[in-house]
């Protein structure tokens, strides 16, 4: 780092910009700040393709619901969804669809210890199914939480580095006036602003798409219990 053109660039009126202090960064800092610009970059990227995928299946459930409810022989819907898989709902519907029928041709209907059987293996085949699909819904989203708690520290590191080499450059040139030590200090605390600009942004996407998919998680699970209660209304009645 060049205090010496710093501090004269300083003293003649000059603008410091903020692409002076990365220019004069030491290479460590420079690196942290690399590191941070592109993780800030990819959370914005994982954010917003969580946020799309979160609210297509939001649609596609509605759309499946509507129709699901509206009166539609099961095993027409199932015929419709089984090859197709466009989204959790239909895969828990198909699921717990397969499992009924397999126990169907069995004849494993009908008896009370049959049907709590059947009912134990809904349950479970139906959970599974769920656990799979908000694991691929959830995507990378657990990175933007990683990211939040690191990047102010990341950051951090950078500022301590560069200010550990503003303090001996002002040593070895043994002049401990302002225009020698703001520079310095000014390009290490820039990496504890990125640091900060990276965090906030994720933490703040973190908990939004946090909450979307726990609220998606619920409602899928009481689809999964209402359509476990159907199928064994259906059982009992065959």
């Amino acid at each position: 780092m060049d205090t010496s053109s710093l501090a004269a660039q300083l003293g003649n009126g000059g603008d410091y910009t903020v692409w002076d202090m990365v220019a004069g960064a030491d290479p460590v800092v420079k690196a942290v700040m690399a590191i941070l610009l592109v993780a800030s970059i990819w959370s914005w990227a994982v954010a917003i393709a969580g946020y799309l995928r979160i609210r297509a299946a939001e649609r596609a459930a509605d759309s499946f619901e509507n129709r699901f409810w509206s009166g539609i022989a099961l095993d027409d819907l199932y015929a419709e969804a089984k090859d197709r898989l466009a989204h959790p709902f239909e895969t828990v519907f198909v699921a717990a669809m397969r499992e009924w029928r397999r126990s169907a041709e069995r004849g494993a209907a009908g008896a009370p210890m049959a049907e709590l059987a059947l009912e134990a293996r809904l349950s479970k085949v139906m959970r599974v199914a769920i656990t799979r699909e908000i694991d691929h819904l959830t995507g990378q989203i657990g990175y933007l939480a990683t990211l939040g708690s690191a990047a102010p520290f990341v950051g951090l590191f950078g500022t301590v580095w560069g200010i550990m080499n503003s303090f001996q450059d002002i040593a070895l040139a043994s002049n401990t006036s302002l225009a020698v030590v703001a520079p310095g200090i000014a390009e290490a605390l820039l990496a504890t602003a990125m640091g900060l600009v990276a965090a906030i942004p994720a933490v703040v996407a973190y908990n939004k798409l946090i909450g979307d998919l726990g609220r998606y998680t619920g409602r899928l699970e009481g689809f999964a219990d209402e359509f476990s209660t159907v199928l064994a209304r259906r059982a009992s009645s065959s």
